[in-house]
């Protein structure tokens, strides 16, 4: 008897950001369902402990909400709206841990769908 072959399918796949800190890309229904009526997309980045990101998400089509997930599944900072009054988000973390992180992007609410920019941006001190 012969084995049969069976094809392996990808189910969970982030759009990996290596070498790219700002995407144009569109949130849609073929994204990843959220469980609230909604959808995500997730892009992963590497970062190091001594990294400190803001994550800025624009958004005119949906109500953005951008979350940072670190390597070991647990969510380390998540932004609803921005400091300037729009729904945008905007958020700062200090990295603590050097891997693999996902920053999810998805709409408040039910189907909340359109395009977006992500910005990902590694912060420096400041010398004197």
């Amino acid at each position: 008897m012969s084995t049969p072959k069976v094809n392996a399918q990808v189910i969970y796949n982030p759009i990996d950001l290596k070498g790219r800190y700002e995407i144009t890309d569109v949130l849609s229904e073929k994204d990843i369902p959220t469980g609230q009526g909604g959808f995500a997309r997730d892009y992963r980045v590497t970062l190091t402990d001594v990294d400190q990101v803001a994550i800025d998400l624009i958004s005119d089509g949906f109500d953005a909400i951008v979350s940072l997930i670190g390597p070991d599944g647990t969510t380390i900072a998540e932004n609803d709206d921005g400091p300037d009054g729009t729904t945008n988000s905007l958020l700062f973390a200090r990295i603590q841990t050097t891997g693999d992180y996902i920053v999810r992007v998805r709409a408040f609410g039910e189907g909340g769908v359109g395009n977006f920019t992500l910005k990902v941006t590694r912060l420096r001190p400041i010398d004197n």
